[in-house]
Formats: structure tokens, sequence, C-alpha cells
């Protein structure tokens, strides 16, 4: 029997990274099977704030038939192209088929000329082209009330996508007011102001609220384009959003009211050097008044009766003594100087002599 037996401990929880490698997939191809609800995810009890995959969950995904193919299959994305060739329809059928909501994108991406490009499940696109009731869709010519919505510009890709995102955040909120931040992603700022008055639960709102997709770098265009996708544009569609945000409010406030923040009393009861500048001195009676005027005049009569004086008017001397530095450089050398010769410094005269600078210097003549 050995000494010692090495047991490995299989955690209850593994992180996404960890489960994406488990499942055999990308790690974007797990985000999107947990967004679809493929896959089930629990908040993370360290308080990270973020979600991980019990192991139990693991283990129902390896034993389901066809594991890993089919998971990968639930999870395969199409553009434009690959899923016209899919659905065996041209490209322009495909695209007004999607601009009509007919065909619901689960992502979108931005190519470098900045447009958008939209992707779908192929999962679906099969399903959609395997309908009886679809056939006529595919093949032959787009009934008049579809090209009559086609005429006027309509293009449902974003807001069906939105739609779909929705779903998802709300099934990922694990409190009454993580919900009604979900709802509010999809407001203009304006537009919650108008539902939620108070500023401490529009803080909240703004602390809770999901970020959308992350497309380039923060402040940039792309980033601004995916933010403006995520925005809801139609009035009908502001309408119901409001109305849900307004419900989703009125359940939180039920659940969990916000705290407004509390006031100390002493800076409520100490005023401001500012607000007692605005508020002015405090009226005083008539009588106080006179009185004040009285004691005006009195100390200003006294003032004048004062013979100045004149020992208070000048300025003190300064008695400090002066900081004498010692001479340094050439006020040094002819200080010595000075003092050797006795007062005199003696005087050079430069005629007929060599200078050290020039070579046109004078020299004396031999006779």
């Amino acid at each position: 029997m050995p000494d010692s037996t090495l047991v490995t401990a299989v955690p209850a929880a593994c992180s996404p990274s960890r489960a994406a490698r488990e499942l055999g997939l990308k790690r974007a191809e797990f985000d999107l099977a947990v967004h679809l609800g493929r896959i089930r995810t629990v908040a993370d009890e360290g308080g990270g704030g973020g979600r991980r995959v019990e192991q139990v969950e693991i283990d129902r995904l390896r034993t389901q038939y066809g594991f890993p193919s089919t998971l990968r299959d639930h999870v395969r994305l199409v553009g434009t192209a690959d899923g016209a060739a899919l659905m065996g329809i041209p490209a322009g059928r495909f695209t007004r088929l999607a601009r009509l909501g007919l065909l619901v994108p689960v992502r979108f991406y931005l190519n470098r000329y900045r447009t958008v490009v939209w992707l779908y499940l192929a999962e679906e696109l099969q399903q959609f082209a395997a309908g009886a009731g679809n056939a006529r869709l595919l093949k032959g010519r787009t009934p008049e009330t579809l090209r009559g919505q086609l005429a006027t510009g309509v293009d449902l890709r974003a807001r069906n996508w939105r739609g779909r995102h929705f779903g998802f955040l709300m099934r990922q909120a694990g409190s009454p007011w993580a919900r009604a931040a979900a709802v509010a992603a999809f407001l203009a700022p304006t537009e919650v102001a108008a539902v939620v008055r108070d500023l401490h639960e529009r803080a909240l709102l703004e602390r809770l609220r999901p970020a959308p997709p992350a497309h380039g770098a923060p402040g940039s265009s792309f980033a601004h384009l995916a933010e403006h996708l995520m925005t809801a544009q139609d009035q009908d569609e502001v309408g119901w959003l409001r109305a849900e945000l307004a419900q989703a409010i009125q359940e939180a406030r039920a659940q969990a009211p916000v705290a407004s923040p509390p006031v100390r009393l002493a800076e409520a009861a100490e005023p401001t050097a500012g607000n007692e500048h605005a508020a002015g001195p405090a009226p005083a009676s008539p009588g106080a008044a006179r009185d004040s005027g009285s004691a005006r005049r009195g100390r200003a009569a006294a003032h004048a009766e004062a013979p100045p004086n004149p020992a208070a008017q000048r300025r003190p001397r300064d008695t400090r003594p002066a900081l004498h530095r010692p001479a340094r450089g050439l006020r040094a050398w002819l200080s010595r100087a000075n003092s050797r010769s006795g007062g005199a410094v003696p005087r050079h005269k430069a005629r007929n002599r060599p200078s050290c600078t020039t070579e046109t210097s004078s020299r004396p003549r031999k006779s």
C-alpha cells in the first residue's frame, strides 16, 4: 500500500476560458453559445462580477449525441454570401429578406470601410429554407406588400438584433436593478432621464448598464457606431422600451429601494462663505440700526480728535546685519594684487611685446 495517495480535485465551477477548452470551442464560439442559451452559466461567487460554468454543465454537454460537432453546428455563423449559397438564393434576395426582418442576425462587425457586416446562424437559415411556407419567398417574384416596404427604405436588421440582444441581457441579469439597467442600455440618456427622475437611481442604472459589444477603442468611430446600433431609433420601439423601463423600475423600488446618501448635520448647520455672502446680513430692528449709527459717529469723532503719532507712521529700520560675501574670481585676484602693491595696481605696457593671440604683433628691431 503506498504511503500517500494524490487525489486531483475537480473544481465545482471553472472560468469561461477553461470551459471553452474542455468543450473544444473557440472563445468566440463559447460566448455565442452562452448568448444563445446553449451553455448555462452561474454568477461568480468570489465577487469578481463575472460568470462561471459548473462542471455538471460541462459533463452534460459532453454526453450529448455527436459532441463536439453538434455543438459547433449550433454556433456556426455565416455572412450574406455564404448564407445565400446555403439557402440556394442570390445574395440580393438574401439581403432583401434580411431587411424585411425575415432573417434575424445574431452578430455584427465593422470592416475596414466602416460598413456593418451582419452575421447569421447557419442552423436558422437552413430551417427557414426548409419551411414549406417560405418557398414563395425564395423563388419567383417578391409579393407586392413586401416590395412596397422595401421601396420605403425599411431595414429591420438592427432592430431585430437589438431584440435578440435584449433577451440575452435579461437572462444574464441577476437582480431587479440589473434588469432595469439592461432595459436602459437600449435607450438614449434623455429617454432614461424622462422615465427615472431620481438622480441616485439614474446613477445606479448607469453603473449597472451593460456596455455595447466591443468594436474598436473607446471613443473611436467604430465604438460610436456600435453604440448607435444598440440605441433604439423607431418611435414605437422607444415607447415600448420606456414602458418596460418604468415597470422594471417599479419592481426594483419595491424589492430593493435605493437609499439616498445621508446629509451631515454639521454641513447643513454651518453655512459656507459663499452662502453667507449671497444671503447678506440679517435684517436688524430700527432701534438697533440707530444704536449702531450713533456708535459709528462716536468712533469717527474720537479718531478725528486723536493727534497723529509720527513714530507709529514711520517704518522701523532694519537692524539685521548685512551679509558680506567673499570676493571671487577676478575681483578676488585684483584685491590680492592691490594689497601686495600697497593699493596701486601695476599697469602693464603692451608696446613692443609679443601678442599671444595674433601673429601680427610688433617686435623690437635690432640696430
